[in-house]
């Protein structure tokens, strides 16, 4: 606190003990009227003292704020003051037992309120008036309402005394967002924006709600934040999770939350991202008047309030740039182009790329350039994770391309899939491609093969080479049969993905790319729009997006003649299930007199070969022995047993 805040509080605490002396000397006059007692705790200076400390404010003092906030009458003033002085000043304790005539009574009622203070009025204690609408003072128990004690609300007592703090009772529920020292210039430009929506309806009670939309919270909380800031507001954030399903509970957070908007001159924000509670939301909005945000990734329609809607997008690949260069400090120039790798790459917010420099320079001011090159990138890959993972299955690649066995076509159009990936920001950007329109520039494959012919496998090679995360999406649990659900899903995981450009597997393809069927009705119809928008999203995509398949003839031609590339992964033939073989056993497995040749006799893929591999050497690590060709033997006989198929004398043949 600064010192013209402390010289505020000063003054505004004198102020206050004035304005209470005034009602002090009410019930003093009352006492004397009606009791012909002394005139106990009567100043005659109060008015004058009052005047002189109204002209020495150096702002408005909290109670005029809070009076012509809530639009108090002199007497609901006078009111809140007699409720505030019991806890302020031990002689009002006295005086309410003394005018009471009643010494275990030195509270505050209704009726001692009407009969003392001047320009009372009945109505100032209904439930509809601001006293307890707003929940300013409270009524306790009694044998009738004129007779109930009073009280004031503790954090009004507070507020008046000019200490400001958030109710006790929304802790846990809203949380204050600090405001950015600074954003990107599109960001700053749609700040501002907001700020003049602020200034324009500050008083008007056509406050409209101010919808964010976009995939990144953090940017979203950063623009209002930064737009409250720079008209003297405070923001907070509620999730709207936390929006009591309960009308009266609803209705109660409501008061309270509008309540403390006045006391601390904030805004809320209300996040509403995947929300269930709907209507719980929207009452609640409309329960609430004065500024609010709503922050989602889809527009929000509402009937009872207008809407200003902003998008709120990631910064521009320069404003990125600016960004890392900013964060990073010194070490940018050392890094060789890395901040360039990175921006083609991860399209980072400004939180996530602050953080993700502040923790490489912590621990890699020591080390190599190249070394604090891969550790920016691998920090951006965990970055972009959050969201993705509670959407699809990661996987960690660890194959290479040795781990490959495929015919060299198939391997060579896996490296050009590669090279397209790592070159696509020369030839979209530097050579100018991207600028002749933004459709098909997304990087997609279709992998069409038998089960176990190494599809996810070369996906995991892909990734491996690329540095990226690899996420395996089961189409056959995103495909729903509810009308838009189906979009909805894949949406989210392109939304999420779009952060890291991760590796999308999307397996069994054919549960949402079969034939084309004509369309006899709305299902039939929504089922290509389903195939129309991944399709769209695929063409659209940063990164690279896989597609498997068991059966490719079952794909509709159109729907091919959309991906760039289409791997058709054969079942192998003997010389590769050797070579398989070959590489099946880790280094570090203990093998005894293995032939590879007659194992590839086993007319299975690669990924059977592995089952096999795997079940004998759990059967060797039990019977302490080194894997021999009869705990393979064993092994293929239950695999083939799995698969329904004999296992054919030719194929055991001399094995032991």
């Amino acid at each position: 606190m600064n010192d013209a805040d402390n010289n505020w509080v000063e003054a505004n605490q004198r102020y206050l003990m004035a304005r209470l002396a005034l009602v002090r000397n009410e019930l003093s006059r009352y006492i004397a009227r009606t009791q012909k007692d002394s005139e106990e705790g009567y100043n005659k200076d109060a008015e004058q003292n009052l005047l002189e400390l109204t002209r020495s404010l150096p702002s408005v003092s909290a109670l005029d704020s809070l009076c012509a906030a809530f639009d108090l009458s002199a007497f609901e003033r006078d009111l809140l003051l007699l409720c505030a002085g019991v806890e302020l000043d031990a002689t009002f304790g006295r005086l309410c037992s003394s005018a009471q005539g009643d010494a275990h009574r030195p509270v505050p009622t209704f009726s001692l309120a009407l009969a003392v203070l001047p320009d009372g009025h009945w109505s100032a204690l209904t439930p509809a008036a601001a006293l307890r609408r707003w929940h300013l003072i409270e009524v306790g128990a009694g044998d009738t309402l004129t007779s109930s004690q009073l009280r004031i609300d503790e954090r009004v007592l507070h507020y008046l005394t000019g200490l400001s703090y958030l109710d006790a009772r929304l802790h846990g529920l809203i949380e204050l967002l600090p405001p950015p020292t600074d954003l990107p210039p599109s960001h700053r430009e749609l700040a501002q924006r907001i700020a003049d929506v602020l200034l324009r309806f500050r008083q008007s009670p056509a406050m409209p709600i101010i919808n964010l939309c976009g995939g990144e919270r953090a940017d979203k909380w950063a623009v209002a934040a930064y737009a409250c800031a720079t008209v003297g507001m405070k923001l907070h954030t509620i999730s709207a999770g936390d929006i009591p399903l309960a009308v009266p509970e609803r209705e109660g957070l409501a008061r309270l939350w509008e309540r403390e908007a006045v006391l601390s001159g904030t805004s809320l924000l209300l996040n509403h991202d995947e929300a269930d509670n709907r209507n719980a939301v929207l009452s609640f909005i409309q329960n609430v008047h004065g500024p609010m945000f709503l922050a989602s990734r889809e527009p929000l329609s509402l009937w009872t309030r207008s809407t200003i809607r902003l998008d709120i997008n990631k910064p521009s690949a320069a404003e990125q740039r600016s960004l890392w260069q900013e964060s990073l400090g010194a070490m940018a120039p050392q890094l060789n182009g890395q901040v360039e790798r990175l921006v083609s790459q991860f399209d980072l917010g400004m939180q996530a790329i602050h953080t993700t420099s502040a923790q490489v320079l912590n621990i890699g001011s020591q080390e190599k350039e190249e070394s604090v090159g891969l550790m920016l990138w691998d920090a951006c890959r965990v970055q972009a994770r959050s969201r993705l993972d509670d959407l699809a299955q990661r996987i960690d690649p660890v194959a290479s391309w040795n781990d490959l066995v495929l015919p060299e076509m198939q391997l060579q159009s896996l490296r050009d899939i590669a090279a397209q990936v790592h070159q696509r920001t020369k030839v979209y950007e530097q050579w100018g491609f991207a600028s002749k329109g933004t459709r098909g520039l997304g990087i997609s494959a279709l992998f069409a093969g038998a089960s176990g012919t190494g599809k996810t496998m070369a996906a995991e090679v892909l990734a491996n080479e690329l540095r990226l995360d690899l996420y395996r999406i089961d189409l056959s649990q995103v495909v729903n049969k509810y009308i838009g659900e189906t979009e909805k899903n894949l949406r989210r995981v392109f939304d999420a993905a779009e952060q890291g450009g991760a590796v999308l597997l999307f397996d069994e393809a054919d549960a949402l790319f079969g034939k084309r069927s004509e369309v006899k009705d709305s299902h039939d119809r929504y089922a290509n729009i389903e195939i129309s928008y991944l399709l769209q999203r695929m063409e659209a995509y940063r990164g690279l997006a896989i597609l498997t398949t068991n059966i490719k003839s079952a794909l509709d031609t159109a729907f091919l003649r959309r991906i760039r590339f289409s791997v058709q992964f054969p079942f192998p033939d003997a010389a590769q299930r050797a070579r398989i073989w070959q590489s099946v056993f880790p280094a570090s497995t203990p093998t005894d007199n293995l032939d590879v040749y007659k194992l590839a006799r086993l007319n299975v893929a690669g990924g059977n070969i592995r089952n096999i591999a795997l079940r004998a050497a759990f059967l060797a690590a039990h019977s302490n022995e080194a894997v021999r060709m009869t705990h393979l033997l064993y092994a293929a006989r239950s695999e083939y047993a799995k698969l329904e198929k004999p296992l054919s004398e030719a194929e055991s043949r001399d094995w032991i």
